[in-house]
């Protein structure tokens, strides 16, 4: 059949008169899928249109830019492409050349903004022949550095593929071509400049002068035909965007009047976008416009991220209602909050948006941050504190030895955060300003250090205290003011511009900070770092027991086979014994007195590396000795074991280690120790549990109540003998603690030689006027009937 001709089922009409039908062959059709016979129409699909290219067929464009059938076409002419399936479908009928009708599923493409179906409509664009630019293209690309790394492999995938580059649009507004084509001769002038545009004007400079180059300004212009002097017209087309963006090296940096400010700033250190479509287009542009212009690239850095998705992953569409628009994320967000949730976000990673992922955003890390400011501000008010002042300054050797590790760790912060942002990395330096913020500061340095605030000596070392936090938390400020500019700006104004008139206006006016290496301390910091696991651990051994953190107990003990280790934990012993509220650290020498240990696989490693296997490894494990495994995986080594198929070594991370407490121990295990705690209980460590749980009581009490945390308070109690004597016992404490001038057991508010006041409904307890309060709080399992009173004096 190839080469024959044929009659088609439209030959009747007008706009194909004279045009032959022969068969022709195609590897795109397959005998296999459907009759293995297509009609084919050129002016209406690429593939198609390429097909006639190469077999020089006649292509007909039948519809216009409307989608509208012109003339020539019968019938069909005036008519809507999505209108005539039916009528086509009936005409052919109708010539009895209807074969069978049927519905076929399929996909078809559609407007990604209304979701109208799409067709295929051939027109005459204006192209730049790219394959002598093509390797050009690709060197310059391999002079930038791409972040993330995959952006270099895909570009230069783009540039060995890619077709000539079509930079003509049919729009009305965009950037003039400045193309003229003499319809007379057809002879092609384009324009270099707006110079030689005025010198080659015949008609039309008048009404364009003056303004910017487009339409219809520059459509009055009229030149003369270089060729043959016929008045020529600027073609209708604009520009593809594209091209418009990929002159910004350029344009923005007057390239054509003065190259020595261009080349002075030429090429870009950085430019960022969303990777999905930039190497195709705003990427490819501009290496494009530089390869061909200068052979150089036009950045040496990109930085490139994924999209952002709604909160379930989904693409956000208007239509679909979870598009979330920037001003009401703003309003209800927050900008500082959508910031740091872009910032720490993985940038190869598509990112999820919504409400739930941006309170988790804010609970997690702007709330900490704000708290410990808070924290600061309150107690520095109430102590008048002055960081400006001589008598505040304590030198760094002489304040405690949690003021020197916090600022040895943010001085690493810094280094890091800096090595982070030079490496084009802000998820990096993000996770580690969170870290610091969240684990150091809020959850470690400040929460050991309360009652350095608290209490009513200003003496050196309350400022000390103060001194430390102030420099973190200024110092963060700067630090997180890219990131976070309001927050950060509000910070540095309230601790740093409200103290010193001569600090910068702002927060985003003042040097980045820069670290000093004279303020690091590597010792303590890998001393804290092993105190901080066996803190973790101990608490974990804790909660093994169920005895909360107010019930003191005896002992912890530590295990490690590292003795450099041990030496941590007993040079910061004091930490670790008030954190955990034990009275003793001792080194362990043989966990085995008090541990026993049981060795588990680590499925999720494991199993997909071994499969079948995974049950011989697991047999043999069970032969070797738990307490050696334990050992091997606290001190990072790995571990070979014999199986029926030959050895396998298991690393650290393979295993999952159990300690198994003996009856009256607790114990837990961390990544290098093992700690255990000895649970018994003896009736003064009951009783000194019991005071501590009245304090806590009183504290949430006098929360409840309203009174400010400098305000001192009359406390009134009826308990059991036991309670009472347990807060006797520790009476002073209890007192430091609540700020209680006076202390009354077994007594009632009348008892305070005062007239009972008002009883009014309260919060959790009974407010009484005056200032008063009753409650009933919990001390271990006895209930505690308290009543709080202003105290008549401010001093205990």
């Amino acid at each position: 059949l190839i080469g024959r001709e044929y009659q088609g089922p439209f030959d009747e009409l007008s706009a194909q008169a004279g045009v032959s039908h022969r068969v022709i062959g195609w590897d795109e059709v397959d005998a296999a899928e459907g009759t293995g016979i297509v009609h084919i129409a050129p002016g209406a699909g690429k593939e198609d249109f390429a097909l006639s290219k190469l077999n020089e067929l006649a292509v007909i464009a039948p519809i216009d830019e409307f989608g509208v059938y012109g003339d020539g076409f019968g019938s069909l002419t005036g008519q809507y492409v999505h209108e005539v399936a039916v009528p086509i479908a009936e005409d052919l009928d109708a010539k009895g050349l209807l074969y069978r009708a049927e519905h076929h599923r399929h996909r078809y493409p559609v407007c990604w903004r209304c979701d109208t179906d799409l067709v295929f409509r051939l027109v005459d664009e204006w192209f730049i022949a790219m394959d002598d630019l093509r390797q050009p293209m690709m060197d310059a690309t391999r002079q930038t550095t791409w972040y993330p790394g995959f952006g270099l492999d895909r570009e230069l995938d783009w540039l060995r593929h890619m077709d000539d580059w079509m930079i003509s649009k049919k729009r009305y507004w965009g950037l003039a071509l400045p193309i003229y084509e003499c319809p007379t001769c057809g002879n092609v002038d384009v324009i270099g400049s707006e110079t030689e545009l005025q010198e080659r004007a015949v008609s039309g400079w008048e009404a364009f002068a003056g303004h910017s180059p487009h339409r219809p300004w520059v459509d009055e212009v009229k030149i003369a035909c270089s060729q043959c002097g016929e008045t020529v017209t600027r073609i209708n087309d604009v520009g593809n965007p594209w091209l418009d963006a990929g002159i910004v090296p350029f344009s923005t940096l007057n390239y054509r009047h003065d190259p020595q400010y261009w080349e002075e700033w030429f090429p870009a250190d950085m430019i960022s976008e969303s990777f999905p479509g930039q190497f195709r287009n705003w990427f490819y542009s501009m290496i494009a416009q530089s390869a061909a212009l200068v052979n150089r690239p036009a950045f040496l850095n990109v930085f490139a991220y994924a999209l952002m998705r709604d909160e379930k992953g989904e693409e956000m569409h208007k239509s679909k209602g979870n598009a979330i628009w920037f001003d009401e994320a703003a309003d209800e967000i927050g900008v500082d909050v959508m910031r740091w949730l872009f910032s720490r976000a993985n940038p190869d990673a598509n990112l999820n948006f919504g409400h739930p992922i941006t309170d988790e955003v804010r609970r997690r890390f702007i709330l900490p941050l704000w708290n410990s400011y808070a924290f600061f501000a309150t107690y520095a008010s109430i102590d008048h504190f002055d960081p400006t002042l001589t008598e505040n300054h304590v030198a760094l050797a002489a304040r405690p030895v949690l003021d020197r590790w916090i600022i040895s760790q943010l001085h690493r912060l810094i280094t890091s955060v800096r090595a982070a942002l030079d490496d084009y990395a802000p998820d990096r330096a993000s996770l580690a300003i969170e870290r610091f913020t969240i684990d150091e500061l809020s959850n470690w340095y400040i929460r050991r250090n309360r009652r350095r605030f608290w209490k009513s000596e200003n003496d050196a070392d309350k400022a000390a205290a103060y001194q430390t936090l102030h420099e973190c938390l200024t110092t963060l400020s700067r630090l997180v003011a890219p990131f976070i500019p309001f927050l950060a700006e509000s910070i540095y104004q309230n601790l740093q511009r409200s103290v010193d008139s001569g600090a910068a206006e702002s927060v985003h006016l003042t040097d980045y900070p820069l670290s000093d290496p004279e303020q690091i301390d590597t010792s303590l910091s890998r001393d804290m770092d092993i105190v901080l696991e066996v803190v973790g651990a101990g608490h974990a051994a804790r909660q093994e027991a169920q005895i909360k953190v107010r019930q003191p107990l005896a002992e912890l003990q530590v295990y490690s086979p590292d003795p450099g280790l041990i030496d941590s934990v007993l040079r910061l012993r004091a930490l670790v014994e008030d954190e955990l509220n034990v009275k003793a650290i001792a080194p362990l020498d043989d966990p085995g007195l008090f541990v026993s240990y049981s060795i588990r696989p680590n499925l999720r490693r494991l199993g997909p590396r071994l499969g079948k296997q995974l049950s011989a490894v697991r047999e043999a494990l069970s032969e070797l000795d738990p307490a050696k495994i334990a050992e091997s995986v606290a001190s990072g080594l790995s571990i070979d074991v014999s199986t029926a198929n030959g050895p396998v070594t298991l690393e650290p991370d393979d295993l999952l280690v159990d300690a198994v407490k003996l009856p009256g121990f607790a114990a837990a295990q961390g990544p290098r120790t093992t700690v255990v705690l000895d649970t018994s209980l003896t009736p003064d460590l009951i009783q000194e549990g019991w005071a501590r749980d009245f304090v806590r009581g009183v504290q949430d009490a006098r929360k409840r109540a309203g009174y400010r945390i400098e305000d001192y308070i009359v406390i009134d109690f009826i308990a059991d003998p036991g309670v009472v004597r347990a807060v006797e016992a520790h009476r002073t404490y209890v007192m430091g603690e609540t700020l209680a001038s006076r202390l009354i057991a077994e007594s009632s508010p009348g008892a305070s030689d005062a007239v009972e006041p008002e009883v009014v409904a309260g919060p959790g307890g009974l407010i009484l006027r005056d200032g008063w309060y009753a409650d009933q709080i919990s001390v271990g399992t006895h209930s505690v009937r308290i009543t709080l009173s202003p105290s008549p004096s401010e001093t205990c």
